[in-house]
């Protein structure tokens, strides 16, 4: 047997702050995301890289505001779909999506700010 102590455990330290570049990168691919997959990339990626940096925080929770407003439409486009008014909901939200996030791609691969319009604000 050893007597031997393990080392003491380091306290919790943050997440490390990302390179400007790879907040970009990430951002970017949020929004693109969004397009192909969804509420699903922006969720995961606000809940994974919010710390991480105040760019990627501040896309990735624009862009989650944005997939949830999206839900929603989708959600009453699709029961208002019984009378002829939810198709045209239901096709508006989907080229607004398309519209709008490679718009929010290139502002974020510019590495500039982006705000989504018609966009309800849940997380910050």
């Amino acid at each position: 047997m050893s007597d031997a102590t393990p080392p003491p455990a380091t306290p919790y330290q943050g997440p490390a702050a990302m390179s400007p570049a790879d907040e970009k990168l990430w951002a970017t691919l949020i929004h693109v995301g969004g397009i192909l997959f969804g509420f699903l990339p922006a969720l995961i990626g606000y809940l994974v890289l919010k710390d991480r940096g105040p760019f990627i925080r501040q896309h990735s929770a624009t862009a989650l505001n944005f997939q949830i407003t999206l839900l929603i439409a989708y959600v009453v486009g699709g029961i208002l779909s019984i009378v002829l008014i939810g198709l045209f909901i239901l096709l508006a939200a989907w080229v607004l999506a398309i519209v709008f996030g490679i718009m929010a791609a290139i502002a974020a691969n510019k590495g500039q700010p982006y705000t989504y319009p018609m966009s309800i604000r849940f997380v910050s």
